[in-house]
């Protein structure tokens, strides 16, 4: 349903039950969330077995998981569209089996770029193709509670990283490392369940939103292109008929070309790249990436470098799973009740999380690295709970789909190049701790973006405050 003349998209959309089913695709995005995210953060175990069986550097044990994080990021889009193409559930479901051929072929590998094609690469676009259709119908089914809905969405990370950190060692040390990533393939074909309860809304209401600026403009060019009743009448009279096929040939072209545009946004809203507050939104995701992934992987191998033995290692990614889920949870319901904006609420978190990663290596026993994990946990959580909330209020519940397949694209390179850089700093200075430094700056510099965007905000509220007061002033007048 659409209406490309007007400059106007309207799209029928249901509306959110926020209870009934909609727990159903909750409980669905939780379990996502953790075969995917909570993998890569109990990745840690793989990371100090491979590093020690190629006898390779940490850069290059760590372009494994910065391929697959990558991956994710730059096939999002991808997924997007053929959600909007195809569905939801057959999307995620095909995710889900490439994925887990993915990590079962890594069990194989003989060198590290066929770790980097398979756990990486293929695993990656597996995992896009899960999440990002699974958090999308999460916001579709819900809307006045979304914040709590996506922060206990987002603890199925918590969750299985507290469970399978210790339970990857524990197959590490029984079947290898090839061995325990065969079981975790066949673990991962549980996302293709998780698809299979991904039933669609039906359409209830339809929404209208505007085309941006310049795609108005462009619409209203090709309107001003059409040739009117009395242009039609003057040619006919002057007997200029070859004119007037030319005009309607060239009228013709321009329909199609609206059509065809309006079409790409029913799958792609690629006008987001002219929307300010989501560009800006987005430059934090990408240097927020450059911090984020990098010391789930890092710590294992930052404990056992201190000393500090393989399961008690283990136990502080479970530590830090157990404070990031009471994080997203409580932070989720403190967003829910609105009594803080969320962009300032966001920009505490994380400003605070990259000051506990500039700590980090202040810690040296397992105490100390305890009470890191600890707050890291906590804060991450309180992070990561609200900010597709964050995305949601800067591009509007009907856009979400695009927006959240481009704010991954924006993120995937620092996604890419996060762990290869904090693995440059640590082969060069002999110190894992030196990763730990290289994402708490990153993180305070994307902090600055945040508050740039909370800068708009105010600004956009207090441009509307005065149009609605000039307004009143003239009803009063009149």
């Amino acid at each position: 349903m659409h209406s490309p003349a007007n400059g106007r998209v309207a799209v029928a959309l249901a509306a959110a039950p926020d209870g009934g089913y909609a727990w159903f695709i909750l409980l669905s995005c939780f379990l996502v969330f953790g075969l995917t995210f909570g993998v890569f953060k109990a990745f840690g175990g793989f990371y100090v077995e491979i590093h020690q069986y190629f006898e390779t550097t940490a850069t290059g044990t760590s372009w494994i998981t910065s391929i697959a994080v990558a991956a994710i990021h730059l096939v999002a889009p991808v997924a997007s569209a053929l959600s909007a193409r195809y569905s939801h559930r057959s999307v995620v479901i095909m995710g889900g089996l490439i994925c887990s051929v993915g990590v079962m072929l890594g069990a194989f590998a003989r060198n590290l770029i066929e770790l980097y094609l398979t756990v990486g690469f293929l695993n990656g676009v597996g995992y896009a193709m899960t999440w990002t259709p699974t958090v999308t119908m999460l916001g579709l089914y819900f809307e006045t509670r979304r914040p709590l809905a996506n922060a206990m969405a987002s603890a199925g990370e918590c969750i299985l990283t507290f469970v399978l950190t210790p339970l990857f060692q524990l197959l590490i040390d029984s079947y290898s490392w090839r061995g325990a990533l065969l079981i975790l393939g066949g673990l991962q074909l549980n996302l293709c369940v998780c698809g299979m309860l991904l039933r669609p809304l039906k359409a209830t209401r339809d929404v209208t939103w505007e085309v941006k600026a310049e795609e108005e403009d462009l619409l209203h060019n090709s309107e001003q292109g059409k040739p009117s009743c009395q242009d039609a009448e003057l040619s006919v009279s002057e007997g200029s008929e070859q004119g007037l096929n030319s005009t309607k040939k060239v009228s013709d072209n321009r329909t199609k070309k609206d059509e065809l545009r309006t079409k790409i946004l029913k799958y792609i809203d690629y006008t987001l790249i002219t929307n300010a507050r989501f560009m800006v939104y987005s430059m934090f995701g990408m240097f927020a990436a450059l911090g984020l992934f990098t010391p789930a992987l890092f710590l294992i191998p930052y404990a056992r470098s201190k000393g500090i033995e393989e399961y008690q290692a283990a136990a502080l990614m479970s530590i830090s799973a157990a404070l990031d889920l009471f994080g997203r949870v409580f932070f989720g319901w403190v967003a829910n009740l609105r009594l803080v904006e969320m962009v300032p609420q966001l920009t505490a978190s994380v400003i605070l999380l990259g000051t506990v990663l500039l700590l980090c290596p202040l810690a040296s026993s397992f105490s100390e690295l305890a009470v890191f994990s600890a707050a890291f946990g906590l804060v991450y959580g309180a992070t990561v709970a609200i900010h597709i909330t964050v995305l949601a209020e800067v591009v509007g519940v009907n856009r979400l789909g695009s927006a959240l397949g481009f704010f991954m694209l924006m993120r995937s390179s620092g996604g890419l190049l996060g762990p290869p850089i904090a693995g440059f700093f640590i082969d060069k200075m002999g110190d894992y701790g030196t990763g730990f430094l290289m994402a708490g700056v990153a993180l305070i510099v994307s902090a600055l973006f945040l508050l740039l965007l909370h800068q708009m905000n105010l600004r956009g509220q207090g441009s509307t405050t005065k149009n609605i007061d000039m307004h009143n002033l003239r009803k009063s007048y009149c």
